[in-house]
């Protein structure tokens, strides 16, 4: 990095967090903490609900994601905008009615208190592990760029992102997810036209698609109905549905920022601001990716994207066997490229056949170059997928262009983070302290609010500082979110349309389908995105039943 990267991405991450603070220094009462006075506007509403799902992992994860599989996972945001819609009819109005601060608060109105905390708790679980991965994303760039600790940086960063949010609040996360969305659009429009531009002259974006085509990362739509596929157009509008139902409409991260609109109409418009760019927006990020796939078929790719397992094979008795891979897949490479830029490689069948016979050998040699990282080291990480864009941004984008996409990752992280911390403490808060202590000043409970936001981000640093790429760190947390997300959002869709059932029924219902949902993951019986619709289901089943055992129960 030269010294122009060095001072836009300081000067970018320093004037966002001086300026939230700055206007967001003080707080009269838990509604200014909270909900931020409940004045937000719908645009700003529609911003922060996109960058608090827009964390640091979706950049980093992503491309790379699109780089190896194609564009396949957009199919993961096809159920979105159905769920924006039932949200803003059902959910948004009862919340807003209600007057809540959480979620989880309308919960113990229409049940008992003992199922709003079970819900709380599940809610505290999941976002707690969740938060600590959203931070340990932006540590790997640093150690990548830097060289230092991962560990060390993961504490450093998880302390920034802690201060951050402990002074400024919810009404500090919604200023600043405005400025940090601008800087995210900036980042990947400027590495999208600057990967065409850095193509070989002769090549058009439509060759690029044309021959992203030919290597299969265009195909969007998978109507299989193996439930083992990750990531089909069914468990897109079915488990990806659920998913943001529940992610949009219980969890706190998210009712928060909307909670804090000035009406129903403003979180409503925010919302569906949401669900118009959201696959859109999504889209755009795997077609960089897809591009950047493209970029290394005219240049020499690294064999392993993870420069660290890579440098540790090279200097043990493997070395000599993997730079031997490497040398054969740059002359793969190379002879790629000549093919390529042939005049008549697009309509010409055989050249087209034999171009992917050497993207098959060079997928080989990749496996093979695995096992050897293996063999060198039985405890490194061999998924790459989440080293390929900043890898690229690294090595082939000009200075200047690096800063800001630095800045756009870390922009992402710092809002996601702070979405999330600030959600936590106000869960810990309303949810489980405040119903046990309702007697404390104002000034008392913004000071536990902020007592609570650093407790969950030191607990965040602890999971983020043993953390892995044992997934993909985008698939790795949507697993987290689905081992969860399915029974709470069984529970609220119980509350809303299923008056009969009450909190006994529901309580035990929801642990029981927590059982249900771990065994089957434990067992890998079925792709994530359907813990979603199992959860959800066997929730509201098992409360239907039980409810029928449990006919005296008081209403």
């Amino acid at each position: 990095m030269e010294n122009i990267d060095w001072i836009i991405l300081a000067s970018t991450l320093l004037f966002i967090v001086f300026y939230g603070i700055w206007k967001n220094n003080s707080h009269q009462d838990v509604n200014d903490y909270i909900r931020g006075g409940q004045s937000a506007k719908w645009w700003t509403v529609g911003f922060s609900v996109m960058a608090t799902q827009a964390s640091a992992i979706t950049f980093l994860s992503t491309p790379g994601q699109a780089f190896h599989d194609g564009m396949g996972f957009v199919q993961f945001y096809f159920g979105l905008p159905f769920a924006m819609i039932i949200i803003c009819l059902f959910f948004i109005p009862v919340y807003h009615k209600l007057n809540v601060y959480t979620a989880y608060e309308f919960l113990e109105k229409r049940f008992d208190l003992k199922t709003r905390t079970l819900t709380a708790v599940l809610f505290l679980v999941q976002r707690g592990l969740a938060a600590g991965v959203t931070i340990y994303a932006p540590a790997i760039i640093l150690s990548i760029i830097l060289g230092w600790n991962l560990k060390l940086l993961t504490v450093v960063i998880g302390l920034l992102v802690v201060a951050y949010t402990m002074i400024g609040g919810t009404r500090a996360v919604n200023v600043t997810q405005k400025q940090q969305m601008l800087v995210i659009f900036l980042g990947l429009i400027g590495a999208f036209c600057y990967t065409l531009y850095a193509l070989p002259e002769s090549v058009t974006l439509n060759d690029s698609l044309r021959l992203a085509g030919i290597n299969q990362k265009l195909n969007v739509l998978d109507f299989s109905f193996d439930p083992n596929n990750r990531y089909t157009f069914w468990s897109g509008i079915t488990g990806g549905l659920f998913l943001a139902l529940s992610y949009f409409g219980t969890d706190q991260s998210q009712v928060q920022r909307y909670l804090s609109a000035r009406s129903v109409k403003a979180s409503q418009m925010g919302l569906i601001m949401n669900g118009l760019l959201k696959v859109p927006l999504q889209f755009f990020i795997l077609l960089v990716g897809v591009l950047v796939f493209v970029f290394y078929q005219f240049e020499k790719a690294p064999i392993h994207f993870n420069a660290q397992a890579v440098s540790q094979t090279i200097r043990s008795d493997y070395g000599p066997e993997f730079q031997s891979l490497q040398k054969t897949n740059d002359r793969l490479t190379a002879v790629k490229k000549q093919l390529l830029l042939l005049p008549d490689f697009y309509e010409n069948k055989t050249l087209q056949k034999e171009f992917l016979n050497l993207e098959q050998q060079n997928k080989e040699i990749r496996e093979q170059a695995k096992s050897l990282i293996l063999k060198a080291n039985p405890d490194a990480e061999v998924n790459d997928k989440d080293y390929v864009f900043i890898t690229f941004i690294l090595d082939h984008l000009p200075k200047g262009l690096i800063g800001l996409l630095l800045a756009m990752i870390f922009s992402a992280a710092m809002s996601s983070t702070a979405s999330e911390l600030n959600a936590l403490s106000a869960t810990s808060l309303v949810d489980l302290y405040k119903v046990h202590r309702p007697q404390k000043s104002e000034k008392h409970y913004v000071s536990m609010a902020q007592l609570f936001t650093l407790f969950w981000g030191i607990i965040a640093i602890l999971f983020a500082s043993v953390g892995n790429l044992f997934e993909n760190l985008i698939q790795l947390v949507n697993i987290i979110g689905s081992l969860f997300y399915g029974t709470i959002l069984g529970v609220f869709l119980i509350a809303f349309f299923l008056k009969n059932i009450r909190g006994n029924a529901v309580f035990y219902a929801a642990i029981l389908s927590e059982i249900v949902v771990f065994v089957v993951y434990y067992n890998n019986l079925v792709s994530f995105l359907w813990l979603n619709v199992l959860g959800a289901f066997s929730t509201l089943i098992l409360a239907i039943l039980l409810q029928k055992l449990m006919k005296n129960e008081n209403p």
